[in-house]
């Protein structure tokens, strides 16, 4: 029999201001239907299929979204359960041809059971009849669109992941929860948002950047109003899993960043390293484009602050090649503003 105040700790009550779970080791469920139906229909509602050749098309109604899905914490690990049937009315457009084109996609199984996204089936009927519907129902069912659709499923997983998720583990006393969910690999191959990125960030000539052998050097700062909590971003922006997903390449890091660790993203076009990381406020890292001079690299701090409506980030970097300032500003914008709005939702409001 154990002595007085040796018993098991995970039986023994803590001083929490909710009494609830101690040790998070009773296992707990919160139902995540309602909340991923309108997640669902947000990421599908805002995609666009595009194929300069061919033409492009979006989607017009989620017109379907049946299932489930559930968050459990179980001894301080979060477990993830979902399974949905979606349907999707998309109409679109053959390039240089204003006729109108429309059809459906079918996603009758998206559930964790897919360790691979590639598994996870995607039917594409269209509803009118001519050479342009077939070209479209091509495009949709093949390259382009099994790419742009399962970005956007791997999106939403990832959302449910590192969203939803926020606040199921409770903190033991004095200390700060630290969400690690039990997760399935999301390879970088099924998480394209945009699969133009590489290609445009090695074509960024820099060969004619050094004059009389000395590199010309300026600074840049841009703000951007993010609609989620300063927690979400920090973490899109430090967490391997996240970065590949907004990317829509790999990204080389550990898991997690931590100070003094390198990365690479984009197939190494971008690299780095995390210098300073202080949770949900502030990141300071090495950046460098591939095309870059060698050795050359710029220092970025960015800040990120919540307000009561959305949350702030301000990149502040120095060291830029002079004549890439337009370009880097640019690529700040549309390749990490831009993408994690369209792809995490970061710019509907979530208060």
């Amino acid at each position: 029999m154990a002595k007085w105040g040796e018993g098991d700790p995970r039986w023994i009550c803590e001083e929490r201001p909710d009494a609830t779970n101690v040790n998070n080791w009773h296992w707990t469920e919160k139902n995540a239907d309602t909340w991923s139906k309108a997640k669902i229909k947000e990421l599908f509602g805002n995609l666009i299929i595009e194929d300069e050749k061919v033409g492009n098309v979006a989607i017009d109604e989620v017109e379907k979204c049946d299932g489930e899905a559930r968050v459990n914490n179980r001894k301080g690990k979060l477990i993830f359960f979902y399974e949905w049937d979606i349907s999707l009315k998309w109409k679109g457009c053959v390039t240089g041809n204003d006729t109108e084109v429309t059809g459906k996609i079918e996603i009758p199984n998206l559930s964790e059971e897919h360790e691979d996204l590639d598994d996870v089936d995607i039917d594409v009927t269209v509803t009118t009849k001519g050479p342009e519907s077939a070209l479209l129902k091509e495009m949709v069912r093949k390259g382009e669109g099994p790419k742009k659709i399962r970005a956007t499923m791997a999106a939403y997983i990832a959302a449910l992941r590192y969203e939803y998720s926020q606040g199921l583990i409770l903190p033991k006393k004095g200390e700060e929860v630290q969400v690690k969910p039990v997760k399935k690999s999301i390879g970088p191959h099924n998480n394209v948002v945009n699969v133009n990125i590489a290609n445009k960030v090695k074509n960024l000539d820099m060969k004619k950047l050094e004059i009389g052998g000395k590199l010309e050097v300026g600074d840049l700062e841009l703000t951007e109003n993010m609609k989620c909590t300063g927690q979400e971003l920090y973490n899109v922006l430090t967490q391997r899993d996240m970065i590949q997903v907004f990317t829509g390449g790999e990204a080389k890091m550990k898991e997690e960043a931590v100070a003094q660790g390198d990365f690479e993203m984009l197939g190494g076009n971008i690299s780095g390293m995390f210098v300073e990381l202080t949770p949900f406020t502030k990141i300071v890292q090495k950046w460098r484009l591939k095309s870059w001079p060698s050795g050359h690299y710029s220092h970025v701090e960015m800040l990120i602050q919540q307000t009561s409506e959305d949350t702030k980030i301000t990149i502040k970097q120095t060291g830029v090649p002079v004549k890439e300032l337009d370009n880097t500003r640019m690529g700040w914008s549309r390749y990490y503003f831009e993408a994690m709005k369209r792809t995490f939702g970061f710019g509907s409001s979530l208060f």
